[in-house]
């Protein structure tokens, strides 16, 4: 992949007076509406400009140095919380590559994965737990690809096919290419279990709770509506995932097709990181959250609808909740104000 930015536009860096003119500035996203403001410091109050505004008012056009510093940082805005002047820009806008750390459990998992596709291409009617583990995501049996015997003679000619297959000089280049897809795939296995799982265990605790068969007809509205909502974004969340996964299961096509893969994969890591970034707030809260009992549990489930309902609600039905909400009305049917 070849790199997005000039290697001299590395670093947050404007030259215009108006971001020069006010000491330190912070670029980040406005808490309202999510848009890059420009921060500065007014006594002992802060004023926040959009970007876009600022480019009108002082006629910065998108293809001038300052226009493109700035398309920059609202684009490094998905993935740091902000940025001052001289910062250096998150590598996703400059090369393409994860700026944040993972662990060596997710590589081993997608290191896993792909060995165990290759050797079910070799050999489909081979059936063995570790392999099918393995393929699945199971840790454990991605180790045990290593430590049996009978699997590394496995793999070792299923590397050996692959490299006759894509006209590679031996094997070992298989390897080379197996590593660098698995280090793009490490980010994605890395979010399966930040921002899937969680979610599916926030999912499991709502639904837990629904059963009670409590009285409460306000708090039992809540609760279906978040159970609903949730079911929506576990749907959404987990079709980038398998999409992933159905394009990497074809391992001699996604390894003969490197680069491809590469930008496929990036693109669907990226966007589950946004969206991990949008929910880590709330999972956090659900990490350590009191059980039904609690009134605790109730105001994060209230705060839980407010997060869900803003992305997740079908639009007709955001656009009639927020019409009532305007107008101090209750809303329609089963659909809920807030």
């Amino acid at each position: 992949m070849g790199e997005r930015a000039d290697l001299d536009a590395d670093r947050c860096l404007l030259t215009h007076q108006v971001f020069t003119s006010f000491g330190d500035v912070t670029f980040r996203r406005a808490e309202t509406d999510g848009t890059p403001v420009m921060v500065v410091l007014l006594g002992d109050r802060e004023a926040a400009v959009p970007l876009r505004a600022l480019q009108r008012e002082f006629g910065i056009g998108d293809e001038s140095p300052d226009g493109r510093m700035l398309g920059l940082i609202a684009e490094s805005l998905d993935y740091v919380q902000g940025l001052h002047l001289g910062d250096r820009l998150p590598s996703e806008v400059l090369t393409g590559a994860a700026s944040w750390e993972l662990g060596p459990a997710h590589q081993e998992t997608a290191r896993g994965k792909l060995k165990a596709h290759l050797v079910a291409w070799m050999a489909p009617d081979l059936a063995d737990e570790s392999l099918q583990g393995a393929a699945a995501g199971d840790a454990m049996a991605a180790r045990r690809l290593d430590e049996d015997p009978e699997l590394r003679r496995q793999i070792q000619a299923a590397f050996v096919r692959a490299a006759a297959a894509l006209d590679l000089p031996g094997p070992s280049d298989v390897v080379a290419k197996l590593e660098e897809l698995a280090a793009e795939l490490s980010y994605v296995e890395a979010l399966r279990e930040l921002l899937l799982r969680r979610v599916q265990t926030m999912m499991a605790r709502v639904q837990r709770v629904l059963p009670s068969g409590r009285s409460d007809v306000g708090r039992n509205g809540t609760l279906m509506q978040v159970q609903r909502l949730t079911l929506i974004a576990l749907r959404q969340i987990g079709q980038r995932f398998a999409e992933v996964d159905a394009q990497t299961s074809e391992v001699t096509a996604a390894l003969r097709n490197i680069e491809s893969q590469q930008a496929f994969i990036r693109s669907n890591r990226d966007s589950l990181y946004r969206s991990l970034r949008a929910w880590d707030p709330l999972l956090k809260e659900w990490d350590g959250a009191p059980g039904p009992e609690d009134d605790g549990f109730w105001s994060l489930l209230a705060r839980s609808y407010q997060f869900l309902a803003a992305r997740y609600m079908p639009v007709q039905e955001w656009q009639t909740a927020r019409g009532v909400r305007q107008r101090g009305g209750n809303p329609p049917g089963r659909t809920m104000s807030w």
